[in-house]
């Protein structure tokens, strides 16, 4: 275990050097969820009525959820860029674990992302939204956002090893913004039809999204909805760890099976 822990460490430091040597792409990642959560509060805020709630109270949550999410484009871009230039063929020939190079990316990624989502807090809090529920709430909730991201960075990772090119990994990395579309991160499901409803509150984005606005205090939990959004704790951490259980010892697996 000390071992994995190590190098795991050593990739760490190798990934967050790539940050500092590269903040364009940190800059894009961090500025575009920004981007849309004005567009999207001033935009259609004032095309929706939402009785008992104010819309820019409910999106927020919702895009620091997405943020979360996003974590399945970059896990997929970086696997598949290292995979793809020989990198991890040269941390293959180190006496390394093979958990510490796709455990050091996802902490990497995970480091990166809880610094990101401050100023996305911060222009959150300038458009009125607050936390109203409590520090020990918020404090779970934000919990809550990161464990999810672990998650999602690990379904990337194990994609990008997957991938065929770099390009391919591009291609179908840029195609999971769609994800938080079919979910309530940016609208409610109650007017939904039954059968999309059904379908947007089994996406894992939802859970998380409700147990977020609910620890927020920002917007209570839906009656008559699906398990896991009826209990979003329980839910999303439910599926956070049915995410890990599945892709770790798979995206392992694939990394280690390249060295044959």
């Amino acid at each position: 275990m000390s071992a994995v822990l190590h190098d795991g460490v050593a990739v760490l430091g190798r990934h967050l050097q790539r940050v500092r040597h590269a903040p364009a792409i940190l800059v894009m990642t961090q500025t575009m969820p920004i981007v849309f959560l004005l567009f999207f509060g001033y935009v259609f805020g004032s095309a929706l009525a939402m009785p008992g709630t104010e819309y820019r109270a409910f999106l927020v949550p919702g895009m620091l959820v997405a943020t979360a999410a996003n974590g399945i484009m970059t896990g997929m871009f970086t696997a598949a860029q290292d995979s793809h230039r020989g990198v991890m063929d040269r941390f293959r020939t180190l006496p390394m674990s093979r958990v510490a190079v796709p455990l050091g990316q996802a902490a990497a990624d995970l480091v990166t992302t809880a610094a990101g989502l401050v100023p996305l807090v911060l222009v959150g809090l300038a458009m009125g939204w607050r936390m109203d529920g409590g520090p020990t709430a918020a404090v779970g909730a934000f919990g809550l956002l990161l464990l999810f991201r672990f998650a999602t960075t690990w379904i990337g990772i194990l994609l990008g090893l997957a991938s065929r090119s770099e390009e391919a990994a591009g291609q179908l990395g840029g195609a999971t913004f769609m994800l938080p579309l079919l979910s309530n991160a940016y609208i409610p499901t109650d007017g939904m039809p039954r059968w999309l409803r059904t379908l947007t509150e089994w996406n894992p984005i939802s859970a998380v999204a409700t147990a977020a606005r609910d620890l927020f205090g920002n917007a209570p939990v839906p009656e008559g909805a699906a398990w896991p959004v009826a209990h979003p704790v329980a839910g999303s951490i439910g599926w956070s760890l049915v995410l890990l259980a599945v892709c770790v010892p798979l995206a392992v697996r694939r990394y280690a099976a390249a060295e044959g």
